[in-house]
């Protein structure tokens, strides 16, 4: 197969994520929830002492945008409150009793899904998600952008390219 009739990064990305999803939103569904898949990322933030947009942000590796945006609905959904802070500048986050109900029902949910991510881990011979936080790590160091571009470059001069590992 030529590299131009291979899926690209982003496509197998999403099609991982979009696989998980599903079988996550099935057991959801199962478990009697009305319940969002992009909501754990902040319960679990709040869960492990997160009270703000920022620290969830900072805990999830998510973007601010994303997390605002669930946050937004969690609240709208009755899960989560806001109210200000202290300072008048940020607003505290606080599970509602809804939301400290379904953070206790799905404790245990989450503790499986853990335990079955080791266990396609295992299946694959890939520690998955090292190979993925690895990943972001350097292209937080180096984005795609700048890879792409010098990747261009060195294709319009024809320099190999296992002669350009200084950039």
């Amino acid at each position: 197969m030529t590299k131009r009739n291979q899926p690209g990064l982003g496509e197998l990305l999403r099609q991982v994520s979009e696989l998980v999803e599903l079988g996550a939103e099935e057991h959801y569904q199962q478990m009697g929830l009305n319940y969002r898949a992009r909501y754990t990322p902040v319960l679990r933030a709040i869960r492990a002492g997160a009270k703000t947009v920022t620290e969830i942000t900072a805990r999830t590796h998510l973007t601010q945008g994303a997390i605002s945006q669930s946050v937004g609905h969690m609240e709208s959904a009755g899960l989560i409150l806001r109210q200000r802070g202290e300072d008048g500048r940020q607003s505290v986050i606080q599970l509602t009793p809804a939301g400290k109900k379904l953070v206790s029902k799905l404790s245990a949910h989450w503790a499986a899904t853990f335990d079955t991510i080791e266990e396609l881990e295992t299946e694959i011979g890939h520690p998955l998600r090292r190979v993925l936080e690895d990943t972001a790590r350097a292209l937080q160091q180096r984005d795609f952008s700048q890879r792409l571009q010098a990747t261009k470059q060195r294709l319009a001069t024809g320099v190999p390219s296992n002669e350009q590992h200084d950039e």
